[in-house]
């Protein structure tokens, strides 16, 4: 059941809905009943909270043919500005309207009874499917457009004065350039042989949920409709569905990779994080073992340290360690990583040995030394990741791995978004902030924890409980410097159980890639990656509960939160007294910290 606050229910009664537990609050006056199925009740009153969000907009491109958001979640709106707004598995896309749109009214019923909103007419829908690069147009396919013309001709009363009609149309709207590609198909038929296709198959868990394709100059996604849920959707007509270019590597390994173009970076590999496999003709997913954890860390560690037997790449005497890493990525085989760090794809077996994971189970991920002044990089990790975890912090397992060759030591991490074991038949997708943003990876330091949480809110299954862990998250970052807190170092981890058709829990990921960057070289006045209160430094106590009082956060929860991680923090600084060089300089900075966060 859904709940509008002033058209269905009463802001009281909501708010005491909400805190009896009664209703859940997807956005600022939408509810929905906390027994029901979200998603499902936002898919199906779709167009009734575009309504009621956004009154003076009306429904463009596809959506006003179909009535309803497209298979993938997206309803497209027009009006005086461009934006997105997702709200679970819906998003609504906003496109800029012409300043004399052809619009009409139209009813429609769902189970809150008739709706009447507004909607693009027939004719300039049609033009509207020749604008270049605009998502609202471009969704409408061939096939809707012949469609369409046997319907406008009729209507017309002939070809030539459908011609005439969308001419005049155009001079009002001023889409001319539209007018022209829409005369040139009516007057067809004209047929250009396409280049032969070559799908890509995207497969989540083994399971196909929707096809890629490359026509030379940009991408298609095409989602299954019987794929649900489906953590992929699609983004700016051309572009890579954001979900997938998340997935993408960046830094040492794109550049060891060296794709020649779009398709080759995509397709060059076959296996990818969130249990993603990206598949040519002929391949199938059962050729690639499935990620599922084998040994636990926590089984082969004892006090910060790896005590099983590594069997990972490892330096010759011609050979560097990064050399031997970068042939590890030659075969397809081998799962692809994003992010720019060096790293490497791992398995720990259940008897405790770790090895590349080319043609096993990708369950770990190895963070080997860089060099270049950037030597303790792992020793400095492990300790902001035992010191997040000390302030009640999720993050995933880790420990230190002993390298060969007298190497510095490594860095290992425990997946956190593949199955626990092999009777566990959840599945498991994890989304960076970059990605569920819509914002490319180039331009992950641009924007604001507070965006991060607008994005969030609307997302996640336990907004009260989230907010306050991105509150402790920023928190935690500006105490131990950590100047890499960006849009992919934050992400949500989707969950749906075995044969369920929805997302039944949408949260915060574990933290991860947690660094004290301000310790070395060319760092030293690193400040936050995104800002908080409008700062990026010189951040006080007042800032974090100002930030939190933008997100909406109770201001108890909020003063609650920033003084228990606080005081966890000075608590696990006076039980931690020895280290390595950098180490210690990295707790130094987090002791000053501390003590200035308050003033």
């Amino acid at each position: 059941m859904l709940e509008l606050v002033g058209e269905t229910i009463d802001k009281h009664r909501a708010r005491y809905a909400v805190e009896q537990g009664r209703l859940v609050q997807i956005m600022r006056g939408v509810l929905v009943e906390a027994a029901d199925n979200a998603d499902a009740v936002i898919l199906a009153h779709a167009v009734r909270i575009a309504h009621y969000l956004y009154p003076q907009t009306y429904l463009s491109g596809i959506s006003a043919e179909r009535l309803a958001p497209t298979l993938d979640g997206r309803l497209f709106l027009s009006g005086n500005r461009g934006q997105r707004t997702r709200l679970r598995s819906l998003e609504i896309v906003q496109t800029r309207a012409p300043l004399r749109p052809e619009t009409e009214p139209v009813t429609l019923a769902d189970s809150l009874g008739d709706l009447t909103v507004r909607r693009a007419t027939a004719r300039f829908r049609f033009l509207e499917s020749f604008r270049a690069r605009n998502e609202a147009g471009s969704a409408i396919n061939e096939e809707t457009k012949l469609r369409l013309v046997d319907r406008l001709v009729e209507e017309a009363g002939g070809r030539g004065e459908l011609v005439a009609a969308l001419w005049r149309l155009a001079e009002t709207s001023g889409w001319r350039p539209e007018a022209g590609k829409a005369e040139r198909f009516l007057e067809g038929p004209i047929h250009v042989p396409a280049p032969p296709a070559r799908d890509l198959t995207v497969c989540w868990h083994a399971n196909p949920v929707g096809m890629l394709s490359h026509d030379g100059t940009g991408w298609r996604w095409r989602p299954d409709p019987g794929a649900q849920p489906n953590p992929v959707r699609a983004g700016t007509p051309g572009a890579l569905p954001p979900f997938i270019e998340s997935l993408l590597p960046e830094g040492w390994l794109d550049r060891v990779l060296n794709a020649k173009n779009p398709r080759e970076r995509v397709a060059g590999g076959k296996r990818y994080l969130s249990n993603i496999t990206i598949l040519a003709a002929g391949d199938s997913p059962q050729d690639f073992p499935r990620d599922t954890l084998q040994g636990r860390l926590s089984q082969w560690s004892r006090e910060g340290r790896f005590t099983g037997q590594y069997s990972g790449p490892a330096p010759l005497f011609d050979e560097t360690l990064e050399q031997r890493m970068a042939a590890m990525y030659a075969t397809a085989a081998a799962p692809r990583l994003s992010g720019v760090q060096i790293k490497a794809p791992m398995t720990l077996t259940r008897e405790g040995k770790l090895q590349g994971a080319a043609e096993s189970a990708f369950t770990h991920i190895l963070k080997p030394s860089p060099g270049a002044g950037f030597e303790a990089l792992p020793l400095v990790e492990h300790a902001c990741l035992s010191a997040a975890a000390a302030c009640g912090l999720m993050v995933p397992a880790h420990a230190l791995v002993a390298m060969p060759g007298d190497l510095p030591d490594a860095l290992l991490v425990e997946r956190f978004d593949i199955r626990r074991d092999e009777a566990d038949e959840s599945r498991l997708a994890m989304e960076d902030m970059a990605s569920l943003r819509g914002v490319p990876a180039e331009d992950k330091y641009e924007g604001s924890i507070e965006q991060v949480g607008r994005a969030l809110r609307p997302v996640t299954t336990d907004w009260g409980a989230d907010s306050v862990v991105l509150l402790r998250r920023a928190l935690f970052a500006w105490l131990v410097a950590d100047g890499d807190l960006h849009l992919k170092n934050m992400a949500i981890l989707r969950l749906a159980p075995p044969r369920a058709d929805h997302f039944a829990s949408v949260r915060l990921a574990p933290a991860y890639d947690i660094v004290t960057t301000r310790i070395f070289p060319g760092l030293e006045h690193d400040s936050m990656a995104l800002t908080l209160n409008g700062k990026r430094n010189r951040l006080r106590k007042s800032d974090f509960l100002r930030a939190a009082a933008t997100m909406g956060m109770p201001v108890a929860a909020a003063m609650n939160a920033v003084d228990t991680l606080c005081a966890a923090l000075a608590a696990h600084l006076a039980q931690s007294t020895s280290g390595n060089v950098k180490v210690l300089a990295a707790r130094k900075i987090w002791q000053e910290r501390l003590a200035e966060v308050n003033t």
